[in-house]
């Protein structure tokens, strides 16, 4: 099969009758990002606990990992922690689509974003910058945000639904200056030598050579060391950026200035103090990190804490 007959059946395959369902969802969605943001949260809070109620496997994942990563929290502190997480991943649900549909308009005067001079000097030095992220529910809506001030290209990871793949694929190329799947290493350093930001979020479980076992929050996860490898092949500066949704319904979103003394020799120690930077922003809205994800998954020699 050659290249483009394997990428016209990729655009076809989304378009197959078994998921007609889930384009009806997509509808629905569509419709609801033209509610006030207000309304939007509301209906994600009471998607949110429908998803706690019957999302078995993901609730218990994101048990474990509440247990592991906060054993200080009495058992109380941590269920209401996760029925938190589950209603601000319902809200993400909604900030998502609205991150890839709603008008520009939309978004104004529903933010704070801090730090761009940062990114701007960063840039100076003509060689690009990697804005490392972490995989929050506000993802996709923070990187619309910062589309309207500062162009980038996005990092994504395949997914294994067509219809979700074409979805993330698509918007993120729609808002940013290109989509770079993950294994691309060539294409995210052509990006940095076109002097383009990169933003992407290395925190996810990963498997292969370039992983190494490193603490989040302070418990070993197999975590994948590119920003290191990234950082010395391109020289690229790296700057933090994050984006959190406020109690009062408005967002923050913050670029911080460039890791200092980074990368150095050591690839561990770069790949902990990435993860500390992530912690420390989790900190700043728990709820809203992605606790479903198996973050402890793949840990050689260590046991899997899902089973």
């Amino acid at each position: 099969m050659t290249g483009n007959t394997r990428n016209r059946e990729r655009l076809k395959a989304p378009l197959s009758p078994r998921f007609w369902p889930l384009w009806i969802g997509v509808g629905w969605a569509w419709l609801a990002t033209r509610l006030p943001f207000r309304w939007q949260h509301a209906i994600g809070r009471a998607i949110g606990r429908l998803f706690l109620r019957l999302g078995g496997r993901r609730r218990r994942v994101a048990e474990v990992n509440l247990a592991l990563c906060f054993p200080e929290q009495s058992a109380e502190a941590r269920r209401a922690l996760l029925q938190a997480h589950f209603e601000a991943t319902g809200i993400g649900v909604l900030e998502t689509v609205s991150g890839w549909w709603a008008p520009a308009a939309r978004f104004e005067g529903l933010y704070t974003l801090e730090g761009l001079e940062h990114l701007d000097r960063a840039l100076e030095a003509g060689r690009g910058a990697l804005l490392v992220s972490a995989h929050f529910t506000t993802l996709e809506f923070c990187a619309r945000i910062l589309s309207l001030h500062r162009p980038f290209a996005a990092m994504y990871r395949p997914n294994r639904n067509p219809v979700i793949d074409y979805l993330f694929k698509r918007n993120r190329e729609h808002h940013t200056l290109g989509a770079i799947e993950r294994s691309d290493i060539k294409g995210l350093l052509r990006s940095l030598r076109q002097n383009t930001p990169v933003w992407y979020a290395p925190d996810q479980g990963a498997r292969g050579r370039q992983t190494e076992l490193v603490p989040f929050f302070g418990v070993p996860a197999t975590t994948q060391t590119a920003t290191h490898r990234i950082a010395r092949v391109s020289r690229a500066p790296v700057l933090p950026f994050f984006g959190h949704r406020l109690a009062d319904g408005r967002y923050r979103l913050t670029v911080h200035p460039p890791l200092d003394h980074f990368p150095t020799e050591d690839p561990v120690a770069d790949t902990a103090r990435v993860n500390q930077v992530i912690e420390q922003a989790i900190l700043a809205a728990p709820e809203q990190y992605f606790w479903s994800h198996r973050r402890f998954k793949r840990r050689e020699g260590l046991p899997d804490p899902y089973r």
